[in-house]
């Protein structure tokens, strides 16, 4: 995986044309290691709470207990609601509290909570701590727990995370793997995205034999303190927090975006509309698609003069014009 000493920072254009634009993870060395939370954590576990707690707005979160026999792994389980964790809802000093007694006791359940705004639990820490080279308008998202291990899975927003505290382990896989990861369901997963079953399966394991074509593709990514990684959209990556008390900070943007419709969203209209049609039409949807939308064959419509591209001209000239076409078409007229 490529790597940046990122100790003297980025301009915004610079981000763009040396991490983002390639579309591959990269290390960013360095990135927050002037941040005021990075040397509280340094300091002591003492310093970097009270550093949190300065910010603390008094709302509350959701939190994963795991007992401890799944040493930090939140997965699926045999619990009530197919888990293998309960979740509670915690203040910031409680749920401080519960992880430092969890790292002096291993014996006790760990607690893990994760993506709070902290613009609305810890109003004031972003402007101490920023990624000055996003627009102030991307806000980040705050997680704070034991030693842990999140399932492999995707985003569907580009992401920069930074190690506050701890270490962090990252294991990723490139968007086409995702047929050899065994993924499970969209709609009942830990926290909103689905998970690879097969990521972290050890060698040969018999219920994932196609995850054998994945597993030499991993990326590997180990962070320490002040480090970060940018995550393109669609990278699956398993995340492992090694230390028993662990600060992450991430934002999430789409940095390519020319509006406000969403791939997903237009991934799942598909779904729909054309998932179960029969086989030879899909294939006729699909060269469709790529001839329209992928273009691996340059633009569809290179043959005439600009001037003639209607639609299909410059999407900054004409995104309103499709999007408008697309609502009518959605209400039926």
């Amino acid at each position: 995986m490529r790597e940046i000493s990122a100790d003297q920072g980025f301009a915004p254009e610079s981000f763009q044309r040396e991490v983002a634009d390639a579309c591959a993870p990269v290390i960013l060395r360095g990135l927050g290691q002037d941040w005021p939370v990075v040397a509280a954590a340094q300091e002591s576990r003492d310093a970097l709470f009270a550093y949190l707690q300065r910010f603390d707005s008094g709302q509350t979160g959701q939190a994963f207990i795991g007992p401890p026999a799944i040493a930090g792994r939140y997965h699926y389980g045999t619990g009530p609601d197919g888990f293998n964790f309960a979740r509670e809802t915690l203040s910031l000093p409680e749920t401080l509290r519960r992880i430092a007694a969890a790292a002096d006791q291993p014996e006790l359940p760990s607690v893990y909570m994760g993506s709070l705004p902290t613009d609305a639990h810890l109003p004031g820490f972003a402007d101490e701590n920023r990624a000055a080279f996003l627009p102030r308008a991307i806000r980040p998202r705050i997680w704070i727990g034991n030693a842990s291990q999140v399932a492999c899975h995707y985003d569907t927003y580009d992401n920069l995370a930074l190690v506050g505290a701890g270490r962090r382990r990252f294991t990723l896989y490139p968007p086409d793997a995702i047929a050899d990861l065994y993924v499970g369901p969209i709609d009942h997963n830990m926290a909103g995205q689905p998970v690879s079953l097969a990521a972290g399966s050890p060698d040969g394991d018999s219920r994932y034999p196609k995850f054998e074509a994945a597993r030499p593709r991993a990326l590997h990514a180990e962070l320490e303190p002040g480090d970060a990684l940018y995550i393109p959209k669609l990278w699956w990556h398993q995340i492992e927090a090694t230390s028993p008390v662990n600060v992450l900070i991430n934002y999430w943007w789409d940095g390519f975006s020319a509006g406000p419709d969403a791939p997903y969203a237009t991934m799942m209209l598909a779904m729909i509309a054309i998932a179960e049609r029969p086989a030879a039409e899909r294939a006729a949807w699909r060269a469709f698609f790529d001839h329209y939308v992928f273009r691996p064959d340059g633009h569809p419509l290179a043959h005439l003069p600009e001037e003639r591209h209607g639609i299909l001209g410059p999407l900054r000239s004409n995104y309103g014009r499709i999007r408008a076409m697309v609502m009518q078409v959605l209400r039926g007229g």
